[in-house]
C-alpha cells in the first residue's frame, strides 16, 4: 500500500469514527480505526468497515 492509499483510508477512518464516537463506549480511537482499515482492505463497503470496526469494540459478533 502507498502513502496516498493509506492516507485515504485514514481519512476515511477519521469521517465514520465520527459517527460512532458520540455514542461509543470508552476507546482507544486506533483500535476502531484498525478495524475499520482492514476490513477496506479486505473488501468490505465502508458501512459493512463501520459495523465490523464498531462490532469488534464492542465484543459482539460481526
Amino acid at each position: 500500500m502507498d502513502v496516498a492509499a493509506l492516507a485515504e483510508l485514514l481519512r476515511e477512518a477519521e469521517d465514520n469514527h465520527g459517527r460512532y464516537e458520540p455514542t461509543a463506549p470508552k476507546h482507544h480511537w486506533w483500535d476502531w480505526y484498525a478495524a475499520f482499515v482492514v476490513a477496506r482492505q479486505q473488501g468490505r463497503s465502508a458501512e459493512e468497515a463501520y459495523r465490523d470496526a464498531t462490532a469488534a469494540l464492542e465484543g459482539a459478533p460481526r
